[in-house]
C-alpha cells in the first residue's frame, strides 16, 4: 500500500523521506524526533538540537512552533478556506484556526487582481445607445 507520503510530489518530500529514514523511530505510529539512543526527545534537549540547527542554517530567531504559523499561513494564501486550515491542523475551533492566518505583505493587491479578474470574466463589453 502507497502512503500519502509516497503520493506527494512535494518540494521537501527528499528532505521528510530522509529524516524519517535515518532520524526517526520505524512504523506508522514511530515519532519522527527522538532522542540519542530511539527514545523520547526531552523539551530540554530538543532545544539544545533545535538550537544548533538554526546555529547551521543561519535563521536565526526562528521557534519552532514558527514553522506551524508559517506552513499554515501559506496554506491559507494558496486559497485554503478556514475548514480545510481547521482539518489540517487538527483544531475543532474556527477561533484556534484564525490565529495562524496573518496578513500577508502585499496580499491586499493580489486579492483585488483576482477580484476583477473574476469580474471580468462575466462582464459583458459596454454597449452602444442603440443596444449594440
Amino acid at each position: 500500500m502507497i502512503s500519502k507520503a509516497e503520493k506527494c510530489e512535494g518540494s521537501l518530500l527528499p528532505e521528510l523521506a530522509h529524516h524519517l529514514a535515518e532520524h526517526a523511530a520505524a512504523g506508522r505510529t514511530g515519532l519522527v524526533f527522538v532522542g540519542a539512543r530511539g527514545g523520547v526527545l526531552r523539551r530540554n534537549n530538543f532545544r539544545r538540537i533545535w538550537l544548533r540547527a538554526l546555529d547551521t542554517t543561519g535563521l536565526g530567531d526562528v521557534h519552532f512552533h514558527d514553522l506551524r504559523h508559517t506552513g499554515n499561513t501559506l496554506a491559507a494564501t494558496g486559497g485554503a478556506t478556514t475548514r480545510e486550515l481547521m482539518h489540517r491542523m487538527g483544531h475543532s475551533s474556527m477561533r484556534a484556526a484564525l490565529i495562524y492566518q496573518h496578513l500577508v505583505n502585499g496580499r491586499d493587491h493580489e486579492i483585488a487582481e483576482y477580484v476583477d479578474g473574476q469580474i471580468k470574466k462575466v462582464k459583458r463589453p459596454p454597449q452602444g445607445p442603440s443596444g449594440t
